[in-house]
């Protein structure tokens, strides 16, 4: 026997998925502005984000079973990206204070270094992207199978 999912979900999972459209659209535009390929690093987010829509895009038109998992590949990656990025940017940041201050340590190197020139906390975005790609993917009934039930009811996905 499987759980029913509530009607209302499928709408709100397709808002969601329009939501991570608009959001992956509103981080390339905000990279290119501010000419974010400077190096490999920095070029990354532009290609993870361009890839990301791809996946968002079929899962909207045909959801299946595959477009779900690249869809999941695809979001973990941003999550990775952004907490790399986030540490990039901070260390970046420190680097540069430490040029102009050499004796900065600890807390007080850690608060110039967030709040230093490049947005430290930005690409922290690209994490909450790929976050909430993933909890769109919950329980995505494309994911269901007969087999997939436990003897209590509860889907195992």
């Amino acid at each position: 026997m499987t759980t029913a999912i509530p009607e209302q979900v499928g709408p709100l999972r397709r808002l969601l998925l329009v939501l991570v459209l608009l959001t992956i659209g509103g981080l390339l535009t905000e990279l290119l502005l501010h000419e974010h390929w400077e190096d490999p690093w920095q070029f990354t987010p532009l290609v993870l984000l361009g890839v990301a829509a791809i996946p968002t895009l079929v899962l909207l038109a045909r959801p299946s079973r595959g477009a779900v998992q690249a869809f999941r590949v695809v979001m973990g990656l941003c999550v990775v990206a952004g907490a790399l990025g986030v540490l990039l940017h901070y260390k970046g940041n420190a680097e540069f204070e430490l040029e102009g201050e050499p004796t900065l340590r600890g807390l007080a190197l850690f608060w110039t270094a967030v709040r230093g020139a490049t947005p430290a906390l930005a690409p922290g975005a690209m994490a909450q992207l790929g976050l909430l790609g993933l909890a769109i993917t919950w329980r995505h009934p494309a994911l269901a199978t007969r087999t997939d039930t436990h003897p209590s009811g509860g889907h195992t996905t």
